[in-house]
């Protein structure tokens, strides 16, 4: 297994499902023989284990989609704290992963209200369920050159075309400034469109 797992680890961007059922034990003790493995990423769910490479489309992707919303926070004034991809984890909730970023907007509470999530290879793990035992307010996904958002309601989590945590967000706006190639140019868009 150790072999293919460095295998696993040099392709772009993979997922690995592993098949079975594990322990909170086994899962914590599959996660400190990895811990030395750099790009890999481990989710916890239910007793099933993901494995993600992180390649580069992913980091980019988050990276220039962090930059694009931190500006709009700045530009309308929205008080956040980022915590990107702090681990999440709740033996007792059965869970634990590590969002691509995540946000407290505001003031920090116990768990951030805006995470984000780049998916370049599409895993099995239900991911919208992880954020909702922690109570995550919005999720927003990118999949496929497109967002997607998510609110948690009452009765799990709805997709929406507008943010509760911030309305005036255009998502359509976000998206083509993310496909702009040069950040500056995809910065200026932002700021023309928000105004």
């Amino acid at each position: 297994m150790l072999t293919y797992l460095k295998e696993f680890n040099t392709i772009e961007e993979q997922r690995l499902t592993l098949p079975g059922y594990y322990s909170w034990q086994q899962f914590l003790d599959l996660e400190e023989w990895l811990a030395d493995t750099p790009g890999l990423r481990i989710t916890y769910l239910d007793g099933s284990i993901e494995l993600m490479t992180l390649g580069e489309t992913h980091e980019s992707v988050k990276s220039i989609l962090r930059f694009l919303l931190e500006v709009y926070f700045v530009q309308k004034g929205i008080r956040f704290f980022p915590v990107g991809s702090a681990t999440r984890r709740d033996e007792a909730k059965d869970v634990s992963f590590e969002p691509d970023e995540s946000y407290y907007l505001r003031e920090k509470k116990s768990h951030p209200d805006l995470a984000i999530e780049i998916i370049v290879t599409s895993g099995s793990l239900n991911k919208l369920e992880k954020y909702r035992r922690f109570g995550i307010s919005e999720v927003l996904f990118w999949q496929n050159n497109q967002l997607f958002l998510y609110h948690l309601g009452e009765s799990g989590y709805l997709q929406i075309s507008r943010s509760t945590l911030f309305p005036d967000l255009d998502l359509d706006l976000l998206l083509k400034c993310l496909q702009i190639p040069d950040i500056l140019d995809a910065r200026l868009e932002l700021l023309k469109g928000i105004k």
